[in-house]
């Protein structure tokens, strides 16, 4: 057998167990443990390499970010940010037609800012801006739709844990990743809310409109935001400028590492002082984080062992050969791994996705021409996985977000949730044909910082 033909039985069995519910930690390691056996015939060589495979891989200082901004989105959840966003944006967007579900957008953006959870972000906008809108007669469909997509808006909007890893697996610069993700998540954020714009015009019975705020009262429950303003300002912009301290002449930058545990003291302090940080909504924080960590380590783990095995059969660099011989067009390649991805986001999760998917793609895309330097095209097309992994989060079946908000509003059939979130669908497949045509809307920001 060869190790093409290795690799893809290995992918085979692999997918088979993940979708006999097999966790995907264990689907990957197992899959990777047995491949190194077969291919070196002996049990001693994954043996061997797990000895030193599990401290090469949790001893990565880059990892210590995961844990802190998962802890700051644990912080940001019960500290009330998300109601304090919400009602900004409602005050300021509600009364226009469709209002409440435009500000339960514009409420996520800044929620996702401060959390970087797309789960996290739509179950906690969910509870908030959800019997806002059932309140004011929204349809079922409108709440649930516009309110899965918006949580997408968690993991696009940095910080971003999805970006993390991606940007540790590629041996990407974490900042370059965040700032090209800025503008991407702008854009959906426009985007979410031109759709909701377009949706009540051609449905009006699906939304109200609210009583118009004074300014008064607008300007006052914005400036309660401020809090969120401020940890995001000085966390983004403590890793992008050098205006933080002056240390020995010269001036020092905030590493991700450092912005994440600023992030998570900021948002726990912020806690404090509005008294809606008890110890026990601490300790929760914490536990949550533990476990979420524990997670995301594990499939860590697995993801790195099956990598082991992909390399033993030489398969990710014969396949990229492969492509480079045929001549395909780069634009068709690209094409297709994307598609690929919204086929995957019918059944699995985005931190799967990019962990399995990741170690194969790479290599294909590095000998691709697209026309710009090898670490701009990998960002570019980090960027554009991690768009594509977030319509899979709406996408039925197996959408976590729709499950969720189907959650929060358990009298509500999740096929209303399908019919609303349908157009937001629709709203990101544009913008990522916008992303594909036009690579400077995504890479002017990192271009700037060069």
């Amino acid at each position: 057998m060869s190790g093409l033909e290795l690799a893809l039985s290995g992918f085979g069995l692999m997918l088979l167990g993940i979708f006999l519910r097999v966790p995907i930690a264990i689907a990957m390691g197992l899959t990777g443990f047995f491949g190194i056996w077969y291919v070196l015939g002996t049990p001693a060589s994954p043996m061997a390499q797990m000895k030193s495979l599990t401290y090469e891989t949790f001893s990565n200082q880059s990892l210590s970010i995961i844990p802190l901004f998962l802890l700051m989105g644990q912080f940001a959840t019960k500290t009330g940010m998300s109601a304090a966003l919400f009602n900004a944006a409602n005050d300021w967007l509600g009364h226009r037609k469709g209002g409440i579900a435009m500000a339960s957008v514009g409420a996520c953006a800044g929620f996702g800012a401060v959390c970087g959870s797309s789960l996290a972000t739509a179950s906690t906008m969910g509870q908030v801006a959800l019997p806002e809108m059932r309140k004011r007669g929204y349809s079922d469909s409108l709440s649930t739709g516009v309110l899965a997509a918006g949580g997408t808006l968690g993991i696009l909007i940095p910080p971003s844990i999805i970006l993390v890893i991606y940007a540790i697996m590629a041996e990407q610069n974490i900042v370059k990743m965040f700032m090209a993700a800025l503008v991407p998540g702008l854009l959906a954020a426009i985007g979410y809310i031109l759709t909701v714009a377009i949706y009540v015009r051609l449905r009006p019975d699906a939304a109200t409109t609210a009583p118009r705020k004074p300014y008064a009262a607008r300007f006052k429950t914005l400036a309660r935001t401020w809090p969120v303003i401020a940890i995001f300002v000085l966390t983004m912009g403590g890793i992008v400028g050098d205006w933080n301290w002056v240390k020995d002449g010269t001036q020092a930058l905030f590493t991700p590492n450092e912005a994440a545990a600023f992030g998570a003291v900021a948002t726990a302090l912020y806690g404090l002082a509005n008294r809606s940080l008890t110890w026990a909504l601490f300790l929760e924080a914490i536990i949550e984080t533990a476990k979420a960590t524990a997670m995301i380590f594990f499939i860590l783990l697995g993801a790195e062992i099956f990598k082991g095995f992909l390399a033993l059969t030489r398969a990710p660099d014969m396949l990229a050969d492969w492509v480079a011989t045929q001549g395909f067009a780069p634009i068709m390649v690209l094409a297709v791994m994307l598609l690929c991805y919204l086929i995957f986001g019918c059944v699995m999760d985005s931190l799967s996705m990019i962990l399995l998917t990741i170690p194969i793609f790479l290599p294909i895309i590095e000998v691709l021409d697209f026309g710009m330097s090898a670490e701009m095209t990998l960002i570019w097309f980090g960027i554009l996985a991690l768009i594509v992994v977030e319509v899979g989060l709406i996408t039925p079946p197996v959408g976590m977000n729709l499950f969720i908000i189907n959650g929060v509003a358990r009298d509500i059939p999740i096929s209303a949730t399908y019919r609303g979130v349908a157009p937001f669908v629709l709203s990101d497949l544009i913008r990522v044909v916008i992303l594909v045509a036009f690579p400077p809307l995504t890479l002017w920001l990192v271009a700037m910082m060069v």
